[in-house]
């Protein structure tokens, strides 16, 4: 068995081309989304990251907001931008980039954002939103790489109702909310949830017809674990530098053997990467739609 490939490219492109539409179309009623990027510090990655954010987001016609800062910025100066940007009418929805220096409160900086500008959708209001909510339409943002995982899914015609989804990790981004989204009553999913302090995983992988791997350790699942036909999304990110060439070379939580066991598989990058960057537009976009309303 070879596995099918769970394209987040492709299925990106589709839902940018989708919100290049709902973005003419509030253009048209006087409303241009504008989404906004808080950058500390020039740490290249994150410089290269928000970048990209903003590329895609003016490519399909929103507005670009970009708010940087040096390294040594105070907290009260970060929190200034923060105010600054929840009191601007032209910024929809925006993000902290993370991590923050050291020196900086980050649980404070992020719970000053406005939760219905909150892009990411892990603003504590909102995630107790999600936990409240599991049965009513959501008019909250999201959290954009959960979102984006399911999204990938049901674009490759895969039903979730009644699967046994099991999630490995547990951090904020994806292993926490991802179980509140997948348990909702319009996915109906059943969830198990390990991570790096279950004693052996394995037994509960085995069991699932959906593997979603985010907690960060390199090839941490083995083809061994995977259950023939399941589908196995690759979110974790391990980095590590290549010794021949110096470059810094992206490693994912999924063994490459995997993909001969497996039914569906996501690939790392270019899997739900691609996804979470769509999501968070989309955030944006319904922020803006709902002033509209």
């Amino acid at each position: 068995m070879t596995a099918k490939i769970l394209d987040g490219k492709a299925a990106a492109a589709e839902i940018k081309a989708e919100l290049a539409e709902r973005v003419a179309a509030l253009r048209e009623k006087g409303i241009v989304p504008g989404i906004a990027t808080v950058l500390v510090g020039a740490d290249p990655a994150s410089q290269l990251y928000v970048g990209m954010k903003h590329r895609q987001s003016e490519a399909i016609g929103m507005n670009s907001i970009q708010r940087e800062l040096p390294a040594d910025a105070t907290q009260a100066e970060v929190e200034a931008v923060i105010d600054e940007l929840n009191a601007d009418p032209s910024c929809h929805g925006y993000i902290v980039q993370l991590p923050l220096p050291k020196h900086l409160d980050t649980d404070a900086i992020l719970e000053r954002i406005d939760p219905a500008k909150d892009a990411d959708g892990l603003h504590p209001t909102n995630l107790g939103r999600l936990v409240l909510n599991v049965n009513a339409p959501i008019r909250t943002p999201l959290p954009c790489t959960p979102r984006g995982v399911i999204e990938l899914l049901l674009r490759n015609d895969y039903d979730l109702k009644g699967k046994h989804v099991v999630v490995v990790g547990r951090g904020v981004t994806i292993g926490r909310p991802m179980g509140l989204l997948l348990t909702r009553r319009d996915i109906n999913a059943t969830v198990t949830q390990v991570h790096t302090g279950t004693p052996d995983m394995s037994p509960y992988l085995r069991e699932a017809d959906v593997i979603v791997a985010g907690a960060g350790v390199k090839h941490l699942i083995t083809a061994a674990d995977v259950k023939p036909g399941a589908a196995v999304l690759d979110v974790g990110v391990t980095r590590e530098t290549d010794p021949e060439t110096g470059k810094s070379k992206v490693h994912g939580d999924v063994d490459p053997a995997v993909a001969e066991v497996a039914g569906w598989i996501s690939p790392n990058p270019g899997g739900v990467g691609p996804m979470t960057v769509a999501l968070l537009m989309t955030n944006v976009v319904e922020a803006a739609e709902r002033t509209a309303a």
